[in-house]
């Protein structure tokens, strides 16, 4: 057989590059327009783009967050696979948005928090809960959103370019962290925007292309269920028995609900698994969240969740049916079943469907759009990874930074934000041998799969936190540490005995494994969920003026509120105001040396990272900053009836599309 590398196509022309480099230079120069236009030199300038963005980039960046180069390699890998049923990840996602715009942004907004663990930390107070959801995300970042979406970037440029992995992934995680710590989270939404827009309008291209190959809808109809592997069994080395269902494609690809029993995606699993795993994602997750905090008004928020909303219609037919016509037209490469064969195609022996993608790029695009493609998939890595950088380096700084330095001023937080998107680039290259070595057979359900055995305690305790104020801080430490118990007695063995394959299926034991990861999912919130209440009604309450403005019967109080934890920040602000007073006595005798000593290099760096130097901040703080004024969630009559008659709408379209192809 001939080598398939051999004959790969490559993208080296001037037209593709050309386009490539105008792309970069198109985002660093809105990367750095938005720099200089905003303020970065406090807290909620630099992580929350001063809560000054309207409503059509936090749509976009909601969107452009979640597409990452996982979204176009998986998506149409497992779509090459199986068929359309993984759309419904995508069109479940339309409704969990309004829950997010609806429901749970507005306690966020009224509780005045920065990220996720701070609001369980002043829902329940204590320490421990809000720093398992700080470390736990951070692992989760690190080791599943980052190293999916670098193996996902990795396929595409080995398909398209040929280059050498690590330089290609250290040069995106390089420029990706230089506009992430420079501009803070005004440039990433910015950079956002305008990525979304490549996205958007690379993906449609490529599917006009890949339609007029395989010629149109229903010639996709006819043709997929007859797309095999040539001549499977004389082109099996070993000549060992491949079962037909391995190579065959499903008689339901065209079907979004499956059989509850014999389906890959069973639809109890997909109309409720896939929410509950979407709420923790959607209405949870600091990547997701923090976009709409940044928003100005709570009315701009809910028009950007329709947005999203809307886009997430899209990646049906931009990456799912396109996926599948990658199989139509390469039956051989991406429907790939022998395992040694596999191994020459595409690297790895379970499978070759994530390329399907990648192949229809370099296969079917003419010169120019191919350099387009390839900044769209750029656009997406770099996207996914630029808002998981910045969210981490919240995450860290505010939740865990400030348990390690109490006294620690707002330069430091800023600059401490800063140096952990470094370390989290250094962590994630040291993870790419890792990630190589772990590929899966359908990338987009190992990510689901990890998200079932995590993700539902942390969606149980934060809808049972903004709902039910009988629930308790004990309640949601125990409901948090039984269901991470349960969830890890399912993922630890099924790393243990490996996935398998559908040739060589896995050795773990049915009782363990052998329940759908979906299913598992709504077994694991409802059981967290139980053991929550339990816990919480057996223990004391906690009163209410605790907690006005904190859960959604009490998100419009006008109360005054005494925080659980006011003790441990009245603590802090005494020790940052300590430390304060320490600099400007040491300052005030070398400000003229340090003034002259920063005018040059120093001061440029300065103005590029987005801090004054110490003796300016000295004299600014002076004049001590009045409390910051906590949002206010009251919405125009007009503006609110329109963004709620759009959200009808929406979800009456999502009906129809769900109704077409169930």
């Amino acid at each position: 057989m001939e080598d398939p590398s051999s004959n790969k196509s490559t993208i080296n022309n001037p037209a593709d590059i050309c386009v490539i480099v105008g792309y970069f230079i198109m985002v660093i120069g809105v990367g750095i327009w938005s720099m200089f236009r905003s303020n970065r030199e406090t807290v909620g300038g630099y992580f929350l783009a001063g809560r000054t963005m309207t409503w059509w980039p936090v749509g976009a960046s909601l969107f452009a967050s979640n597409i990452g180069s996982g979204h176009f390699v998986g998506l149409a890998g497992t779509a090459a696979a199986s068929g359309i049923a993984v759309g419904g990840f995508e069109w479940i996602a339309l409704f969990i948005v309004l829950l997010l715009g609806w429901l749970f942004v507005p306690v966020y907004l009224t509780a005045g928090v920065i990220t996720m663990p701070q609001y369980l930390k002043k829902r329940f107070g204590g320490t421990r809960i809000s720093l398992y959801l700080s470390v736990i995300s951070l692992f989760l970042y690190i080791f599943t959103k980052i190293s999916v979406d670098m193996f996902a970037g990795a396929v595409f440029i080995q398909q398209a370019l040929g280059w050498n992995i690590y330089v290609a992934v250290i040069s995106l995680l390089s420029i990706t962290a230089l506009y992430t710590v420079t501009g803070g989270l005004a440039a990433l939404m910015y950079t956002d925007t305008v990525q979304t827009f490549v996205i958007i309008a690379g993906a449609f291209v490529l599917c006009g292309f890949s339609f007029a190959e395989v010629g149109g809808y229903n010639a996709l109809l006819d043709k997929y269920s007859s797309a095999l592997a040539s001549n499977v069994s004389s082109l099996n080395p070993l000549n060992y028995s491949i079962p037909s269902h391995c190579y065959t494609p499903r008689q339901d690809a065209f079907s979004l609900l499956r059989d509850p029993v014999t389906g890959d995606l069973p639809w109890p699993g997909v109309l409720f698994g896939i929410s509950i795993v979407g709420s923790w994602y959607w209405c949870t997750d600091q990547v997701i969240v923090q976009r709409c905090l940044a928003a100005r008004s709570l009315t701009h928020v809910k028009a950007g969740c329709i947005l999203c909303g809307y886009l997430k219609v899209l990646p049906m037919f931009l990456m799912v049916f396109p996926g599948m016509i990658s199989r139509v037209l390469y039956p051989d490469e991406v429907g790939c079943v022998v395992p040694e064969l596999c191994k020459e195609v595409c690297g790895t022996a379970v499978g070759c469907s994530n390329i399907a993608y990648p192949k229809l790029v370099v296969s079917i695009m003419p010169n120019g759009l191919r350099g387009l493609m390839l900044a769209v998939m750029l656009a997406a890595l770099m996207s996914s990874l630029a808002s998981i950088f910045n969210s981490s380096s919240t995450l860290f700084t505010m939740d865990i930074w400030t348990r390690i330095r109490p006294q620690a001023t707002e330069r430091e937080l800023i600059i401490v934000g800063r140096v952990w998107v470094l370390c989290i680039v250094a962590v994630s290259i040291c993870w790419i041998p890792i990630v190589q070595a772990a590929q899966s057979g359908q990338l987009f359900d190992y990510i689901q799969s990890i998200s079932s055995y995590l993700a539902p305690p942390i969606a149980s305790v934060f809808l049972l936190a903004v709902f039910i104020k009988r629930i308790n801080e004990t309640g949601a430490f125990w409901g948090l540490v039984g269901g991470l118990l349960m969830g890890l007695c399912r993922m630890l063995p099924e790393f243990w005995f490996g996935s398998g394959s559908c040739i060589f299926p896995s050795n773990c034991p049915f009782l363990i494994c052998g329940i759908h990861y979906l299913y598992f999912a709504i077994i694991l919130f409802f059981c967290t969920s139980v053991l929550v209440l339990v816990v919480s009604y057996c223990t004391e309450p906690i009163e209410d003026e605790h907690l006005h403005r904190l859960v959604f019967s009490l998100r419009h109080s006008k109360e005054e509120r005494k925080d659980l934890d006011w003790e441990q920040e009245e603590k802090g602000r005494r020790a940052r105001k300590e430390a304060e007073d320490r600099m400007r006595m040491n300052n005030n005798s070398e400000v003229a040396e340090e003034e002259e000593e920063k005018a040059g290099i120093c001061g440029l760096l300065g103005r590029l990272c987005g801090g004054s130097d110490s003796s300016s901040q000295v004299r600014e703080q002076d004049t001590p900053e009045e409390p910051e004024k906590l949002p206010d969630i009251s919405e125009d009559p007009v503006w609110k009836y329109t963004v709620d008659a759009n959200a009808l709408i929406m979800m009456a379209v999502a009906c129809f599309m769900w109704g077409y192809y169930a």
